[in-house]
């Protein structure tokens, strides 16, 4: 249930931070599970998870922060066809939201799926209502970046001449966070081998 809560929480918030503020809490219970395993998988699990989260939330927030400094609003509703107007934050933002939610090839996906192997230990039951939070975390994920980056143009609250790209230190910053959110293929290889 404290998987599960915060996910829904989330859908009710209009401020970005907030949705990504509740997105950690639903990520930090959920590995919970791995603690009451008591086998390896789950302490690997545990330790993926929460080095793919602070890689992966701290890119978000850092997006946040670049949009706020743009347009001074965390408001979702005043945000729309960002893609349009800021293509390479956009494809990196997309890559730290499919980290979110656990995408193959990300951190937080080999966390997770160690996480729930060792949980299998503890009941199936558990692990089965857990999934559930998961799928509401991928919902709420993709509704955030899609209001944000795509849908009609709304002139009335933001002024064209205001957008722009990622400048070169935004883009570095953000690009090593993208880089560490992708190695986690070296990352395991190494933890499964010791």
């Amino acid at each position: 249930m404290g998987f599960t809560y915060p996910a829904l929480v989330a859908f009710s918030q209009i401020d970005i931070k907030k949705i990504i503020a509740y997105s950690s809490i639903s990520h930090m219970n959920f590995a919970l599970i791995s603690f009451f395993s008591s086998n390896i998988f789950g302490l690997i699990g545990v330790f993926m998870i929460m080095l793919g989260h602070a890689i992966t939330s701290a890119c978000l927030f850092i997006g946040i922060g670049i949009l706020y400094d743009r347009y001074k609003t965390r408001i979702i509703f005043y945000y729309n066809s960002l893609a349009i107007f800021m293509p390479v934050f956009s494809i990196l933002y997309l890559i730290s939201i499919l980290s979110n939610f656990g995408f193959p090839g990300t951190f937080n996906f080999v966390g997770e799926f160690y996480i729930l192997l060792g949980g299998v230990n503890i009941s199936v039951t558990i692990i089965f209502l857990s999934t559930f939070g998961m799928i509401l975390t991928l919902i709420y994920s993709l509704m955030l970046y899609n209001r944000i980056f795509f849908g009609p143009l709304l002139k009335d609250f933001l002024f064209i001449r205001f957008y722009s790209d990622l400048t070169r230190r935004e883009f570095l910053i953000i690009l090593i966070f993208i880089f560490i959110i992708l190695m986690q293929i070296i990352f395991k290889n190494k933890i499964v081998k010791t």
